[in-house]
């Protein structure tokens, strides 16, 4: 179904090049029976009849179609809507929508070819609204040699798909194929992708595919592009398997050929991906997946598609379509297990779904070795089993984090770890993500311990629906036993609040972390047992408080393999019997990385982490 015949494409085609263009456009609007174009609909109101087609599609061919051109729909002698298919929406999302031409682009991306190996990844997590003070795509390209120097390889963006309002987190985007005007459309992001291919950064986009949000949303109008058979936390379902799915699902796999063809992305993370309901005899997934590697295939490079999922079953998503269990074919899975281990290791929080990974228990030991906790064992959060074995998947298909911007806003009540932390628990924290056998993902400022809260914010209309956001908001703090209400999400605020300081150089803790995090990428590159994501026994010894993570398999530039050994307690720790007198290649509790001071040979400081040779 990916390239059906019958379903033509939708949107401003242009039909002549030159400085003037004529064009023809086409909609998807089968709940109407009859639609008209309007050119300047808030000016002279140009009104055009469009021809009805098979299926549902209408179309009309204009002149001067140039960008910045208003337009917008009107159905059956309505209000003129803006297209939902929309390529910019200048005024917002409540205005009318504008002409865009992605094929105007002058692309400067210097030497860039495109990630191949996966090992390389290392992601940073980047909410363009809150990146800087200015909130723009353009602001974010000074900051990215930064970046490059603290040894990160792949910019991933939140969502970016057009919201309502000019503030938000990007997962109510209304308008899928538009960037949001706020941040600077469509040109200020294809500016930021080349940045980021000259300055040698990966870049990848958080996409959502299985809802759109409350305001602004236009799709229930147009056509059947939900299925009510099926409900998301966020309202029904987008319409995959359903009557009158196909044009649906073609959009969506348009979307997917844009960001690569047309913006260049390297590689997306499908958010919520478990909830793209879909019992068709070719999975949505999969086909995303394909289209996506054919449309980089045609550029020359390689794209990789990773999962957020809450089944625990990353067989289900990485094994090839076909294959026993029918997978989809994708490159990896994010690893909330892996969060919720080390959140309950360093915070001894066990509320919520945090209650399985209790403290005490073997988690962090598990999760480093197996991937999963809940890998098909008895869950107490949901009273039952949940998720299904993973260890036989190598670490490099598996992304784990001890921030991202849910975990922070919902399960540690907006506030980062370095605000409530021990410095030598953030560093402990470190440690934990970047020697995992895992490719790690950092939320922005998370390497120099930036102490701004991230809470949610958005920007609606409707006071029926903010008071639903509020009062929603309250709940998630109630659930994770919080007793001071949540800021106001519709607020300035609050995004004000989350914006970041950049500030280290003139602090010790702050200036020593970030040394930190450089430091463990940079060993992590030039380490060959770290770059080994298949041998990974970890296990706890007494007290049980102190982990150990071997990794490689003896083909590293010393013949050995790698032991790192964390202290996850307050109080120092002996290093294991046999590394007694071994001189540690690394340990994170000296003065260099903000420490006041060293512990003796043979001895871990509370919650140091050293690195052997062996």
């Amino acid at each position: 179904m990916i390239d059906d015949p019958l379903l033509p494409p939708v949107g401003v085609l242009p039909s002549a090049k030159g400085p003037t263009r004529s064009a023809t456009w086409r909609v998807w609007a089968p709940k109407a029976k009859r639609v008209e174009l309007v050119l300047d609909p808030l000016g002279t109101a140009q009104r055009i009849e469009m021809r009805a087609a098979e299926r549902g599609y209408f179309e009309a061919d204009a002149e001067a179609a140039e960008p910045g051109q208003r337009y917008a729909y009107r159905l059956d002698g309505g209000a003129p809507l803006a297209d939902p298919l929309s390529r910019w929406q200048p005024d917002g999302a409540h205005a009318p929508s504008a002409v865009f031409f992605t094929d105007r682009f002058d692309w400067d991306e210097g030497s860039w070819q495109g990630t191949t190996e996966r090992a390389d990844l290392v992601f940073y997590e980047l909410h363009v609204g809150t990146f800087t003070s200015e909130g723009t795509f353009d602001a974010v390209i000074p900051r990215l040699a930064v970046l490059k120097e603290l040894g990160i390889t792949a910019v991933e963006l939140m969502p970016v798909a057009q919201f309502a309002g000019v503030q938000g987190w990007g997962y109510d985007g209304v308008f899928p194929f538009a960037p949001q005007h706020s941040y600077g459309g469509p040109e200020g992001l294809q500016r930021l992708i080349a940045a980021c291919h000259r300055a040698g950064l990966a870049i990848y986009l958080d996409v959502v595919y299985n809802h759109f949000g409350p305001d602004g949303n236009l799709f229930p109008q147009f056509g059947d592009y939900f299925n009510e058979r099926y409900n998301t936390d966020w309202g029904p379902a987008i319409n995959f398997d359903g009557p009158h799915c196909d044009p649906v699902r073609q959009m969506v796999l348009d979307n997917v050929r844009m960001w690569v063809r047309d913006y260049r992305f390297d590689g997306f993370r499908l958010d919520a991906a478990d909830q793209m309901y879909d019992r068709s005899p070719s999975p949505i997934l999969a086909e995303v997946a394909e289209v996506a590697r054919r449309e980089a295939a045609a550029l020359g490079r390689t794209v990789h598609l990773f999962a957020e999922n809450d089944f625990n079953q990353a067989g289900r998503f990485l094994e090839p379509p076909g294959a026993a269990g029918a997978g989809f074919g994708l490159d990896g899975v994010w690893n909330d297990d892996f969060h919720h281990a080390a959140h309950v290791a360093l915070t001894g929080d066990a509320t919520g779904y945090f209650a399985d990974f209790a403290p005490g228990e073997d988690a962090l030991a598990k999760v480093m070795a197996h991937v999963y906790v809940n890998n098909g064992g008895y869950s107490l959060f949901r009273d039952r089993r949940h998720g299904a074995p993973a260890e036989k998947y190598p670490g490099d298909r598996i992304v784990a984090f001890t921030q991202n911007h849910d975990q922070i806003a919902n399960g540690n009540a907006g506030e980062r770890h370095a605000a409530v932390l021990p410095p030598a628990a953030t560093r402990l924290e470190a440690g934990l993500l970047l020697l995992a056998p895992r490719l790690p993902l950092l939320f922005q400022g998370e390497e120099y311990g930036e102490t701004a809260p991230f809470h949610y914010f958005c920007d609606f209309e409707g006071e029926d629906l903010i008071n639903a956001v509020r009062k929603g908001r309250v709940r998630e703090f109630e659930y994770f036993g919080r007793k001071e209400p949540p800021p106001d999400p519709v607020a300035a605020s609050t995004r004000e609040l989350a914006v970041l300081r950049w500030q280290w150089e003139s602090d010790a803790f702050h200036a020593g972390l970030r040394r930190l995090y450089q430091t463990l990428l940079q060993l992590r590159r030039n380490t060959q047992a770290l770059r080994d994501f298949s041998h990974r026994p970890s296990y706890l010894h007494e007290p049980g408080d102190v982990l150990e993570t071997r990794r490689g398999s003896g083909g590293d530039a010393t013949g050995s393999n790698v032991r790192v050994i964390f202290n996850l307690s307050a109080e120092a720790r002996p290093v294991p019997a046999d590394l007694h007198g071994v001189q540690p290649l690394f340990r994170s509790e000296v003065e260099h990385f903000g420490a006041s001071q060293t512990a003796e040979t043979d001895t871990l400081a509370p919650h140091e982490f050293a690195v052997f040779c062996a």
